[in-house]
């Protein structure tokens, strides 16, 4: 076993030139969240050319309803890949595989519970976010089957979340794209082959990740060293689940405020009527797949801060981050250009009404102008989280998502129309950031590991 376990060290992160690593690190993980977010993407294409804009709308509602439910255990699911991966620097790999299996139950459990209560509740929560009357009777079909399939997902992100921790990027970027593929080739079974609508979109992606769960579990089983899900090794640890849950319930905190906030948004986003919701969520998956590379940045950071904390070199977190910051600075400038330039014909990927088009390019272009703010405050971030320090991240996105952007966002709405709502979303941004940098400056992250030396 300790030789199967020096042979792991490749996924160390606290060795080698930091610019090196991190990139070795993070490609992988960027092409594994891009396929991701390929499911969405996909689904919002064909559903877009092939069923009309209110089948599109109808996905956009859902996504960000969506995104409230499941914020919990995403942000349970961060706190523990953080104590892993610095248990791993520190190398202490009995814990590796007690932290991991505490957190696959809470997964499994969490996820049932999570897809029994979206499907009862559904129509009510469309209606409560002022959704469209034309649109919720297709949203509520797709919700009620995607919702469904919620413990396969969050299972299977578990798993990927885990082996991101350990400095494993390579393997759930193959698993992501697996299911990326079978996912979008349903898709062109059920809606064009089948014709079962919106509901074979939402059946497609629950298919899909139910089988790249299956994938994931036989790898961990069968070849990986330190973590297993067979049944000697399925026990629940309590210890290590609350030191995850220490550092992942200000996170969940955080992601459910955020998505709140986002629904909130949306509300506003709503009264402007289906062409802009329509815009809003096309610009929005665009806009996602854009930060994507910002966002495996700040992932990638998390694995690398988190196992170099764990070894007691802050030295190499300081040199890590600074690299990201460079790598932030040069791709949001390229992305504004090529947005500026061809953000409309993007568009058109989703749909060939001219005003949802119009409407799309018009949000994509504020965002891009503020993506480098963006994209700074998640690399601090990232590595506020590697350390374990999560409060002081859900406490400036509370107060910069509900006491900046939401008041700013229906104030700019009334006074300057649905563009007011895209300028308020990047100022909020920019004064997170602000607050962020000056507190990391202060070093206070420093003493919020889990691994004491």
């Amino acid at each position: 076993m300790k030789e199967k376990l020096r042979k792991r060290r490749r996924n160390d992160l606290t060795q080698g030139k930091e610019w090196k690593v991190i990139l070795q690190f993070a490609i992988p993980l960027l092409i594994g969240n891009l396929l991701q977010q390929t499911y969405t993407i996909t689904d919002s294409i064909i559903v877009g050319q092939f069923l009309g804009k209110e089948a599109l709308a109808a996905i956009s509602a859902s996504f960000f309803i969506y995104y409230f439910i499941i914020s919990l255990v995403i942000g349970i699911g961060s706190g523990t890949s953080v104590v892993v991966s610095q248990y791993f620097g520190a190398h202490e790999y009995d814990k590796v595989q007690g932290a991991f299996s505490s957190f696959f139950l809470f997964m499994l459990v969490t996820g049932i519970i999570l897809s029994i209560g979206g499907i009862i509740f559904a129509e009510s929560v469309f209606r409560l976010t002022n959704t469209p009357e034309e649109v919720i009777p297709q949203a509520v079909s797709y919700f009620k089957i995607y919702i469904g399939g919620t413990f396969l997902f969050v299972t299977f992100n578990s798993i990927i979340s885990i082996l991101r921790g350990i400095g494993e990027s390579l393997k759930p970027m193959m698993f992501i794209f697996i299911t990326t593929v079978i996912n979008i080739l349903l898709d062109l079974v059920f809606i064009l082959g089948l014709k079962w609508g919106i509901e074979g979109a939402a059946r497609a992606t629950v298919i899909a990740q139910g089988i790249g769960m299956c994938i994931a579990l036989i790898y961990v089983n069968n070849t990986h060293p330190l973590l297993s899900i067979k049944k000697k090794d399925l026990l629940f640890n309590k210890k290590l689940f609350v030191e995850g849950l220490k550092i992942g319930l200000p996170t969940s905190v955080q992601q459910c405020a955020i998505a709140l906030g986002l629904i909130a948004l949306l509300s506003i986003v709503n009264s402007f009527g289906t062409d802009t919701l329509t815009a809003y969520g096309a610009g929005g998956k665009i806009d996602t797949i854009i930060t994507q590379a910002i966002l495996t940045l700040s992932g990638a950071l998390a694995a690398f801060a988190g196992q170099n904390i764990g070894a007691g070199k802050f030295d190499r977190v300081r040199r890590g981050l600074r690299f990201s910051l460079y790598v932030n600075a040069m791709f949001s400038i390229l992305m504004f250009v090529v947005i500026w330039l061809w953000g409309d014909q993007i568009m058109m990927a989703f749909t060939n009404d001219t005003q949802v088009i119009a409407i799309g390019h018009e949000f994509l272009l504020i965002s891009a102008g503020f993506l480098i703010f963006h994209g700074a405050l998640n690399i601090f971030n990232g590595a506020l989280r590697g350390a374990g320090d999560t409060m002081f991240t859900m406490v400036t996105s509370l107060v910069s998502l509900w006491l900046i952007r939401i008041p700013l966002a229906s104030f700019l709405g009334n006074k300057l129309g649905r563009e007011g709502i895209w300028w308020a979303i990047g100022l909020s941004i920019v004064i997170a950031f602000v607050i962020t940098y000056i507190y990391y400056k202060t070093g206070h992250w420093k003493k919020r590991s889990v691994v004491k030396h």
